[in-house]
């Protein structure tokens, strides 16, 4: 429990950080960065799922790049959810969904 505590804050500074870092993303405070990473943590374990069984014949054919494609759809609509959560473009949320996929792959490893 205690690591996905720990996993979700880290997440969230991760998440604050990049919209403070990437112009075209904006997050008013901490608290909505750590929203963001609960909410598209949830979107990501309930329909992330579903969708990646659905897309498994194009995460064979691409080694797992469509991957990618599905988690921008699912920071598009964690951006859709909160409010106090902006990301302006398609492209930025690509880039946004690359860098939490990342980052998000990295804390599972570590906790």
């Amino acid at each position: 429990m205690i690591d996905l505590i720990l996993h979700l804050l880290l997440l969230g500074g991760f998440i604050f950080l990049l919209a403070e870092l990437v112009p075209g993303i904006r997050v008013t405070s901490y608290g909505t960065a750590l929203l963001v990473a609960i909410v598209y943590g949830i979107i990501n374990i309930t329909l992330g799922t579903l969708l990646m069984i659905i897309s498994f014949p194009f995460m064979i054919i691409t080694v797992g790049l469509f991957k990618l494609i599905i988690n921008t759809f699912l920071l598009w609509i964690t951006d859709q959810i909160i409010e106090n959560f902006e990301i302006v473009d398609l492209r930025t949320t690509f880039i946004a969904a690359i860098a939490i996929t990342i980052a998000d792959s990295l804390l599972a490893w570590i906790f």
